[in-house]
């Protein structure tokens, strides 16, 4: 088995009283967050801020402290069983135009209610109800 590690970021931004979220459309249909792999001599928080400006063209993120969730699942890639673990920050940016990459099919900004129907799976429910409720304490 291949062990992967990865790294993303719950990106969120104000409009006026609401906090709206950053979900990815990937090509294979689902909705998710701005994610990738560790590159050689790369911090984990330094996967995540490059992964963000390729993936979104977003450079102006204000990490949220205190918010660093792992998640793990298997999948199979070339006939390879992957073992991948990720490593999600929390981040406020002010940029409400993406620029998204050839990885994925479009973008959208939505309320958290909105984004938990949206969101394709299980664990990246979770990371985002953790989010939320940090959101809620501090913002």
């Amino acid at each position: 088995m291949i062990e992967e590690t990865s790294a993303g970021i719950v990106i969120f931004r104000k409009e006026d009283s609401k906090i709206l979220f950053l979900l990815l459309h990937y090509p294979s249909g689902h909705w998710d967050f701005v994610k990738g792999k560790m590159e050689n001599d790369e911090t984990i928080h330094q996967t995540a801020v490059r992964e963000t400006k390729e993936e979104t063209g977003i450079t102006d993120i204000t990490f949220i402290e205190n918010f660093e969730e792992w998640i793990e699942y298997n999948f199979q890639y070339q006939g390879e069983l992957i073992h991948k673990k990720v490593a999600f920050f929390l981040a406020e940016t002010r940029t409400k135009e993406v620029e998204i990459s050839h990885e994925h099919q479009n973008y959208t900004w939505i309320d958290y209610n909105t984004a938990m129907e949206k969101t394709t799976f299980d664990n990246a429910k979770t990371v985002l109800t953790r989010a939320q409720m940090l959101l809620s304490k501090t913002l």
